[in-house]
């Protein structure tokens, strides 16, 4: 079995345990009102997004997302969130050491043996979701997870449909489709993003992600037999006749959102299998990126 593989299975159990971490970790936590910014790089950028829209609509107060390399200097927040997996990503280190002593800020991380652990005012440290693979699974989600349980919206449910996701079989005929487009609403748009990148890490696929409700606004134009159109969450009114239309293959996500990424992450998985390919060693990426200061 892969690493990448083996780590994906272990979701529920990782998300079980971030659930009981965010209570020992609140204060290090955004308490509600403050002016939050989460940033992270690559897929911790899109669990970052997620986080922000999940925050907002649950009226804890504003919270924007960035990627790491793009966080606004001129802007003012109470407290800033890093993810990162490796605690070594030269752009999150960066960005807090610019706004040290400026602003509180609380990295997450999987392992506390890297410069990430001075690098913040708090560090949540997550070691039992680190992962030997360059493909990120079961870290991302379980961030996710840890902060979900801090506001509040975390639920045995979404434990449960992560065992389906994993249990269940990929709908026929997914694995020989040559194009994946993964569609959001809310706070799910950050997944289909990052449903993406894992295709693309993983299996060397050609994928898209789009707000739901921006995909007949041209992109549904690529759609054909061959192609998949999958949606995390409720799909707007009509818009699974018109994919059926097209040829293509709608895929209907019913579980929560978390979940159905699970079911993507198994999916990049047996695309890279049915390609020969080794989803432990992405073309041309790294487990963390560290960039040369010279």
């Amino acid at each position: 079995m892969s690493h990448v593989l083996d780590e994906l299975n272990s979701q529920p159990e990782c998300w079980e345990r971030a659930a009981a971490l965010a209570a020992e970790h609140a204060d290090a936590l955004p308490a509600a009102g403050e002016r939050v910014a989460v940033v992270g790089c690559g897929t911790s950028f899109f669990m970052a997004q997620a986080v922000a829209v999940l925050r907002e609509e649950a009226g804890l107060g504003e919270t924007d997302a960035f990627a790491a390399s793009e966080f606004p200097d001129g802007r003012t927040y109470d407290r800033v969130i890093a993810l990162t997996r490796s605690g070594t990503t030269t752009e999150v280190l960066e960005l807090l050491g610019k706004v040290r002593g400026k602003t509180r800020t609380v990295a997450i991380t999987g392992d506390p043996k890297t410069p990430i652990m001075d690098a913040a005012d708090d560090v949540v440290v997550m070691e039992f979701a680190d992962e030997k693979s360059v493909v990120q699974t079961r870290f991302a989600t379980t961030a996710l997870t840890l902060l979900r349980a801090h506001f509040g919206l975390h639920s045995d449910t979404v434990v449960a449909d992560a065992r389906i996701a994993l249990a269940e079989p990929l709908p026929e005929g997914l694995v020989e489709c040559t194009q994946f487009t993964f569609l959001g609403r809310g706070w799910s748009v950050g997944l289909a993003q990052e449903a993406g990148l894992k295709m693309r890490e993983a299996s060397l696929s050609w994928t898209e992600a789009y707000p739901a409700m921006e995909y007949r606004h041209g992109p549904i134009s690529i759609t054909t037999a061959g192609t998949a159109t999958w949606m995390f969450g409720e799909a707007p009114e009509g818009l699974a006749e018109q994919v059926g239309a097209t040829g293509g293959m709608w895929v209907d996500g019913g579980l929560d959102p978390l979940a159905e990424l699970v079911r993507a992450q198994r999916l990049a998985v047996a695309v890279a299998a049915a390609k020969g390919l080794d989803p432990d060693q992405p073309r041309h990426l790294t487990r963390s990126v560290i960039l040369d200061e010279g």
